[in-house]
C-alpha cells in the first residue's frame, strides 16, 4: 500500500506500479497462418492512435506478430458482451497448440482489401493494413491504418452511423482482471462542457 495523504477532506493514497488506464477495449486480432488457416488472438494493449490508425503492443513470440510481420495484414473486432467466452478463449489458448477457430466453432471470411481473415461472429470488424513495426521495450509495435470497416447492419441508428450502445462493447479491467460491459450514454461530446463557458 502507498503513502497516504490528505487533501482537504478527500482521503487519498499514493500508488506505485500501477497503470489503472480504463476502460481499455477488448481486441481481438486475426490473421492467417502459412497454412492458411486462421488465428485469433485477444490482445489487452492497443486501441485507436489517429483518425483511421490502430497501434497494437504485442508480444514477439506470438504466432499472431510472426504472421503480421509476413502478410503486413489484420483484422481487428472488438469484443462484446454475445461475444466475451470466445474472445477470452482466444486470449488464453496458444494458436500453436489448439486450432482455435475450430474448437470455438464460428465462421470466417476473407477480407475484401487486405490479406487477413474476418471472423463472422463480431459485429464490427476492421480490416488493417500495418504500416510500421518497431521495437518497443522487447515488444512489436504495430501501427497500421483502417482500410475498411465491416458492421452488421442492426448495429447502426438511423441515419447509417455505428451506434456502440446497441453493440455492448465489453473492456478489459486490468486492475482486476475483469472484463466490464461499457454503459449507457451520459453526455454529448463537444457540447457538454459548453456550461462552464
Amino acid at each position: 500500500m502507498g503513502r497516504r495523504f490528505k487533501i482537504h477532506d478527500i482521503m487519498k493514497i499514493t500508488l506505485k506500479g500501477k497503470t489503472p488506464v480504463a476502460p481499455l477495449p477488448v481486441l481481438i486480432v486475426a490473421t492467417y497462418n502459412d497454412d492458411g488457416s486462421t488465428d485469433a488472438m485477444n490482445v489487452a494493449w492497443g486501441g485507436q492512435s489517429g483518425a483511421s490508425n490502430v497501434t497494437l503492443h504485442l508480444s514477439k513470440n506470438h504466432r499472431t506478430t510472426a504472421n503480421l510481420l509476413k502478410r503486413e495484414a489484420f483484422t481487428l473486432s472488438l469484443a462484446t458482451v454475445d461475444t466475451l467466452v470466445m474472445s477470452d478463449f482466444f486470449g488464453i489458448t496458444s494458436g500453436a497448440k489448439t486450432d482455435k477457430i475450430t474448437k470455438a466453432g464460428v465462421s470466417v471470411s476473407r477480407a475484401d482489401e487486405v490479406d487477413a481473415p474476418v471472423i463472422d461472429a463480431y459485429p464490427l470488424t476492421m480490416e488493417c493494413r500495418v504500416m510500421q513495426i518497431t521495437d518497443f521495450e522487447g515488444e512489436a509495435r504495430v501501427d497500421a491504418e483502417i482500410v475498411r470497416t465491416h458492421v452488421d447492419d442492426s448495429m447502426l441508428d438511423e441515419e447509417g452511423n455505428i451506434d456502440f450502445g446497441k453493440m455492448r462493447l465489453i473492456s478489459f479491467d486490468s486492475q482486476m482482471n475483469l472484463y466490464r460491459e461499457v454503459g449507457a450514454a451520459v453526455g454529448k461530446a463537444f457540447h457538454d462542457g459548453r456550461k462552464l463557458m
